[in-house]
């Protein structure tokens, strides 16, 4: 109830309560994270982005600093209180904070410790050392409101304070800092220079330029290892960058930038390069082997010799401590869980005696930080060789490291790494904070490496060959379940996407073979309809079409009675021209009858003719006869037809001149009907025409069901199929199950074996176990600083 009570304070009218309230809340938030949690459950996000709202935002008074302080008392370190505050969409509220004018003129000191303020705030919700899924469901959420975008604006703004550019640069450091998504943004940010130039190289200029104020180049440097946090795209295009087939001589690249810091005469620009090149090779065992192709050119004349050689031979011309110290880091991160990175460092004769004879030196205290450094890199080129040198297989560097050094000086050495009390500071956060450059010598990320190695290095300097050969063949075998497994879980993953993927297929076929459905059944209905108003206009054309012809019928029979008549007068005309042919004909037997009779006169006044003349003679005539007889005959039934014919005729010419008078009546009767038939005929057509579309409606109605019906079986099937698929993807998920059982036996059994052997093996709970130790000392080292 008091709290309650306190709240409504900051909605009080009178500005001097109002501003009163929230100093007292200030003061009982702090370090109490109950009393946060009700305060922030009393709505106290919303009055207080509000009150910020109505003082101006980052151009307000004093009330928005205490504003400010208060939302950080009630965010940091309270996981509820940030989840309550990014679900409420309080982040979005954020972005108007950070518009700030071209000009960037006026920057009052109320202003650049509000600006300040509201960074932190950003940062708070964005830590490292928030759990990671809340930071990255902040970050999204930053960059999904265009909050990101507004911080690089000011990033790339000019003008800006010192102190807030260093502080905007660290806050987009931890925004972006494991999140592919702000980190592939980063990368496309281009500074408003002519050319333009990527952000990122504009920041390296500043990292490696030594007249740049020491924390500036600090926040450079971060927000670099940020960008590269487990973000391999990244990590390729930096590397790719110094590569020769990848060099570009009209722009400056970041490799380029890296390599003029690495090899510089400032120590501190030694370091941050040499640190920043670590980061592109973090967890990359690729890059590691590619960046081995990377060629120097020393100088005029002599020949180009590679990177690694280069850092070797600066790393033993005996440089200042912090350059040491940052090419030792680079090469132990660079040779670390990369055997052919080893082989090439060996194969320079030159390296081993150089570290061997670092190792055994007894120097003070500012070289045994050197000294363990480079016992942890021989350790490294002991652990990770792969016997592939001969002069240098594992035995006999271990033989060396006995005559020369020993072995419990190069563990005592090996030790020094981890006592040194930079490299606890370094432990504690990611952020590199320094008092001074000095102090500058230990990375976040090589400290985790340290803590890896430090204990296999020394279990491996005292381990027999025949205990090598025996853990690389179990370190092989481990490797191959390992692959197994994790191809099986792969596997796994995959099918369980294709299972999802499946599952929303048949969703959507399922929603479309319903929607399919109504649409079938909707047309049917309407198929339906205009079916019966189909046959109601059949009907009615029918009786129509029958009135109609009951006064069409004489003109049909007299049009008939016509057509008759023509056909047969082409007839009669046919039977004129073959009477006429046959008229030929028997005009030129009469003639042929004539000659014959003259010339048998001629022969009868002659008595001297034989006797088988004249019997041939008749008998030529007797056959004439019978030819004469016939022709006779035909001519006679040809005129009878022809009689008979034209009889035929006469009387059809008279019924037609009885039919024309009925004619004229029968035009007078279709004078006096015109305006009838006229409508009957206009009210044919428009039903003719109604029947024609309708039927033309039901045709395409028709053709449209049947597309319906086919896809609806076709929707079925792969149905059916898809349902099929998920069986059996479920089938092979659960045999993939069961071989994964009988991996997890067969590891825990080659661990067991592994104990008995006295190798020490740690399982997965001691591991989270151990992590979640580590956490809270380095929380609660952090709290008492």
């Amino acid at each position: 109830m008091g709290v309650s009570r306190l709240m409504d304070l900051l909605a009080d009218s009178r500005e001097v309560i109002r501003n009163d309230g929230v100093l007292l809340l200030q003061q009982l938030t702090k370090s109490n994270a109950a009393i946060q949690k009700i305060v922030a459950f009393e709505n106290a996000f919303e009055r207080l982005l509000d009150i910020i709202t109505e003082e101006g935002n980052s151009d307000g008074g004093i009330v928005v600093e205490d504003c400010l302080l208060l939302l950080q008392n009630l965010l940091k370190n309270n996981n509820s209180n940030q989840n309550f505050f990014k679900e409420g969409s309080y982040i979005q509220r954020m972005k108007p904070w950070f518009e700030v004018g071209d000009d960037n003129c006026g920057w009052s000191a109320q202003k650049v410790t509000n600006l300040h303020l509201m960074l932190q705030l950003v940062r708070v919700l964005v830590s490292p050392t928030n759990p990671p899924g809340a930071t990255s469901s902040c970050q999204k959420a930053m960059f999904h409101c265009g909050l990101l975008q507004q911080l690089c604006t000011i990033l790339m703004a000019t003008g800006v304070p010192a102190d807030i550019l260093t502080e905007t640069i660290n806050t987009v450091s931890e925004v972006i800092r494991g999140c592919q998504m702000n980190q592939d943004y980063f990368a496309s940010v281009n500074a408003p220079s002519n050319p333009p130039r990527p952000a990122i190289v504009v920041l390296l200029m500043s990292m490696v330029n030594e007249r740049q104020p020491f924390v500036l180049r600090c926040a450079v440097l971060y927000c670099f290892q940020c960008f590269l946090y487990k973000n391999q795209k990244g990590q390729g295009e930096i590397v790719s960058t110094l590569l020769p087939s990848t060099i570009d001589g009209n722009s400056v690249s970041a490799g380029q930038l890296l390599c003029g810091g690495l090899f510089s005469t400032d120590s501190l620009s030694n370091w941050c390069a040499a640190v920043a090149l670590a980061h592109a090779l973090q967890e990359n065992a690729t890059l590691k082997e590619q960046l081995l192709r990377v060629q120097l050119a020393t100088s005029i004349g002599n020949p180009p010799v590679s990177l690694l050689q280069q850092c070797t031979n600066i790393l033993s011309q005996g440089s200042k401590v912090q350059t040491r110290v940052g090419l030792l880091m680079l090469l132990c991160t660079w040779l670390s869980n990369c055997s052919i990175a080893v082989t090439h460092f060996l194969h320079n004769p030159a390296n081993i005696p150089f570290l061997t004879g670092q190792i055994a030196e007894n120097l003070g205290e500012e070289e045994q930080l050197v000294q363990g450094l480079c016992a942890l890199l021989l350790g490294i080129s002991i652990y990770y060789n792969d016997n592939s040198l001969e002069n240098y297989r594992k035995e006999k560097l271990k033989q060396l490291i006995e005559k020369r050094i020993g072995r419990e000086n190069f563990i005592e050495k090996l030790g020094f790494i981890s006592k040194h009390e930079l490299y606890s500071r370094a432990a504690q956060k990611p952020q590199p904070s320094f008092s001074s450059p000095d102090h500058m010598m230990f990375d976040h990320e090589f400290t985790k490496l340290v803590k890896e190695l430090e204990g296999v290095i020394s279990k491996a300097i005292y381990k027999s060959s025949e205990e090598d050969k025996k853990e690389e063949e179990v370190k092989k075998t481990l490797e191959q379940h390992d692959n197994i497994v994790t191809h099986y879980k792969k596997v796994i993953r995959e099918q369980d996407q294709e299972l999802e993927e499946l599952k929303q297929r048949v969703n959507t076929l399922t929603s479309q073979n319903e929607q399919l459905q109504a649409t079938v059944t909707q047309q049917v209905s309407q198929i339906q309809q205009h079916k019966d108003q189909y046959n109601l206009l059949k009907v009615q054309l029918g009786k129509d079409t029958q009135h109609h012809n009951s006064h069409s019928d004489t003109f049909q029979m007299n049009g008939i009675q016509v057509e008759e008549v023509s056909k047969l007068k082409e007839e009669l005309e046919e039977w004129k021209n073959k009477h006429e042919l046959l008229q030929g004909q028997l005009r030129e037997k009469d003639s042929v009858i004539e000659k014959l009779k003259s010339s048998q006169l001629e022969l009868g006044t002659t008595e001297q003719s034989s006797q088988t003349s004249k019997s041939g003679g008749l008998e030529h005539n007797n056959e004439l006869q019978k030819e004469l007889e016939m022709l006779r005959t035909q001519v006679q039934l040809q005129s009878a037809e022809i009689s008979k014919l034209q009889l035929e005729n006469q009387k059809l010419q008279v019924t037609n001149t009885s039919a024309d008078p009925v004619l004229g009546d029968s035009g007078a009767t279709a004078a006096n009907s015109s305006e009838l038939e006229g409508r009957l005929q206009q009210e044919i057509k428009e039903l003719k025409s109604e029947v024609k579309a309708l039927s033309e409606e039901k045709e395409s109605l028709k053709q449209h069901l049947d597309s319906s019906s086919s896809t609806v079986a076709i929707l079925q099937d792969e149905k059916s199929k898809l349902q099929q698929e998920v069986a059996e993807s479920k089938k092979e998920q659960d045999d993939l199950l069961v071989l994964l059982a009988d991996q997890d036996q067969k590891l825990s059994a080659l661990k067991i074996k592994l104990k008995d052997l006295g190798v020490p093996v740690e399982d997965e709970d001691d591991i989270e176990s151990g992590d979640q130790g580590d956490e809270d000392e380095d929380g609660d080292e952090e709290e008492q600083d």
